[in-house]
């Protein structure tokens, strides 16, 4: 049964099964001549793909990790606006092997606790959340990852951790309008170096394994047009 995607967006083919720790092999060998700092991988998917997830699988994996989440460099800044403020603050930093302690501008002004930070000596930093495969960040990451799955699905999920609310609903049709047009310019899916394939895809032991497929090229056809479901669905 084919996957319902948003417009643009090519499904993946030639799936295969590997275990968590393959996959991280494939992603190191995409890397070859990273030495004297981390591996920066990144983790991209739309909203309830399991971006989160997957980065802590690769964790236990990988016991020498670090997680770096976008959303954390978004909050109260911009939806996908904060390419240079991540490059100067944490990825910069990590390609000069050194540690990590940024608290961001919007952090500092709304009184947030704590910091984004990454020790020294971590072996991969996997840095996870939706829009960070793009151009504009390539010469920083050493490796990436599309989550593919079927829209359905991930909106359930979504609602079942974020509400259903009428004030949920709006947020996520604000942040459409902004991620589609965002995500058919970069096309994450054909840049990155795997992609990992979730439900209706499952056949594959959840807590060992993943499906994963090579990227996709950009879609055959006549330009694309993007709508956007309003508030109420």
């Amino acid at each position: 049964m084919p996957m319902r995607l948003h417009p643009g967006e090519t499904e993946a083919t030639g799936r295969r099964t590997v275990t968590v720790l393959d996959a991280v092999r494939q992603l190191r060998a995409a890397s070859p001549g990273v030495t004297g700092r981390p591996r920066v991988i990144a983790i991209d998917g739309r909203g309830g793909a399991g971006k989160t997830t997957l980065a802590e699988r690769l964790c236990g994996v990988a016991p020498d990790s670090a997680v770096v989440h976008t959303d954390d460099i978004a909050w109260n800044h911009a939806c996908f606006d904060w390419g240079a403020v991540l490059v100067e603050n944490v990825l910069r930093p990590l390609h000069r092997g050194e540690s990590v302690d940024f608290r961001p501008d919007a952090w500092i002004a709304h009184d947030r606790p704590g910091s984004v930070t990454v020790p020294a000596g971590a072996d991969f930093v996997w840095v996870e959340g939706t829009g960070i495969i793009r151009e504009e960040l390539a010469p920083w990451l050493d490796a990436s990852v599309w989550m593919q799955g079927d829209l359905d699905e991930q909106e359930r999920l979504l609602a079942v951790r974020d509400g259903d609310s009428p004030e949920q609903r709006e947020h996520v049709a604000n942040w459409l309008r902004e991620e589609l047009p965002f995500m058919l310019r970069e096309q994450p899916w054909a840049r990155a170096t795997m992609i990992v394939v979730g439900p209706p895809w499952t056949g594959h032991d959840p807590d060992t394994e993943l499906t994963v497929a090579p990227p996709t090229g950009p879609p055959t056809g006549p330009p694309v047009e993007l709508r956007v479901r309003g508030a109420g669905g």
